[in-house]
């Protein structure tokens, strides 16, 4: 979920008005009307105020298959009808984040993980400690909106993240967005592979196995947890030359590949680190925002890794 090097292209931002007349132009009128999402979005003028509850909602009208049903993706503080002066996106809302929040006056913070350390954001555990007590204090002494984007930006037709992180490491033209297999051509080293991969996503160590000598071509890029159960049946079905991660439980992905290695197959594993991994993702969404909500300062900050390396 961390370290970010954007190389975007700077560009003259639509006004708002001009943003929903572009949409009305190119998904229908019809659709707006039927999605209760857009039609509340359709009147907004740049000088009018916008709620947190309006830009959830014109985030949600252009996910396929949203809104969705159980999801994590819920206020963790603050209200819809809160009026929005300042927006951070980041991974976490940390308590270091929240209060680069505050020192530029944003009151909406979107995360893209958990604000109180479990998936669920269950906080019923948590009532007498005084590290949660102290953010959640945090967050209400300063009217701060935090809405969880996981769900969601996962869904879209291209996921969001992964378009981000694939941009970032500058693989368009190696495969498909949306699809785990790229094909680098020239192939390069393992050792060049990684090098390459920290400059771009701004991570400070990762962790592999395989040998830094091995040429690399055939990549499958699974950011985040994936799980060992899918990473493991995609080296299987896709046969890369290294699988390039987020995160593995050391017992499953890690094992396998070490017996793979030692049967004899040419492959190598990379763990980027979850934050380092899916960072890119909040990056995506603040860059969604300044398109779709121009007059909102918008702040992308990044959480940093939790962990330090020796």
């Amino acid at each position: 979920m961390n370290q970010h090097s954007s190389t975007k292209t700077s560009r003259t931002l639509p006004s708002r008005r001009k943003f929903i007349t572009d949409t009305a132009t190119i998904i229908g009128s019809a659709l707006i009307v039927s999605s209760p999402f857009d039609a509340s979005a359709r009147f907004l003028s740049l000088d009018e105020p916008v709620t947190v509850g309006q830009i959830i909602d014109r985030f949600i009208s252009q996910v396929p298959r949203g809104p969705i049903e159980n999801t994590v993706d819920t206020l963790k503080s603050g209200s819809r009808d809160t009026i929005v002066t300042g927006i951070v996106t980041t991974m976490f809302a940390t308590i270091e984040v929240i209060r680069k929040a505050i020192a530029l006056g944003a009151n909406f913070i979107i995360a893209h993980e958990p604000t109180f350390y479990n998936h669920q954001d269950n906080t019923q555990w948590l009532e007498n400690d005084d590290v949660y007590r102290y953010k959640a204090d945090l967050l209400k002494q300063h009217s701060i909106t935090v809405w969880r984007n996981h769900d969601y930006i996962h869904s879209l037709a291209t996921d969001g993240v992964r378009k981000q992180v694939v941009e970032q490491l500058g693989w368009q033209r190696f495969g498909d967005p949306a699809q785990n297999v790229f094909n680098l051509s020239p192939a390069v080293t393992l050792k060049q592979l990684i090098s390459e991969a920290k400059k771009r996503l701004n991570i400070q160590m990762v962790r592999y196995i395989g040998s830094p000598d091995q040429l690399c071509s055939k990549v499958v890029l699974m950011p985040g947890a994936s799980g060992g159960t899918r990473q493991i049946e995609a080296i299987s079905k896709n046969k890369p030359d290294v699988l390039m991660c987020g995160e593995i439980s050391e017992w499953e992905t890690a094992e396998y590949v070490r017996d793979a290695r030692a049967k004899g197959d040419k492959v190598s594993l990379v763990v980027l680190g979850h934050i380092a991994s899916e960072e890119p993702g909040s990056a995506y969404m603040a860059k969604w925002l300044k398109e779709n909500f121009p007059a909102i300062k918008t702040t992308h900050i990044p959480a940093g890794n939790s962990l330090s390396f020796l």
